[in-house]
């Protein structure tokens, strides 16, 4: 049963059976929409990893450019002090 649409607003029953309509045309087998949505997140996946990767290093090769970056001095420094005495 349809309902119709105020004035204004569009008829979402309509709209869902077109979309759905149009999405058991186009995919015969549902399998065939698992893997497809399987594959297509694990390259979203890596791709989001090396993209993270890639940026995290820029960010990283950009810091080692200067000697000293006046906001993260006092950081580094109670890193190191840490490190050195855990490695007594």
């Amino acid at each position: 049963m349809t309902t119709k649409a105020s004035k204004g607003q569009p008829d979402t029953t309509a709209s869902r059976e077109v979309f759905e309509e149009f999405f058991n045309d186009y995919y015969k087998h549902r399998k065939q929409v698992y893997v497809m949505n399987f594959v297509r997140g694990i390259w979203f996946g890596l791709g989001s990893v090396i993209g993270g990767t890639l940026i995290i290093t820029g960010i990283l090769w950009l810091l080692s450019l200067f000697n000293q970056v006046p906001f993260l001095t006092g950081v580094v420094e109670a890193i190191q002090r840490s490190i050195e005495a855990a490695g007594r």
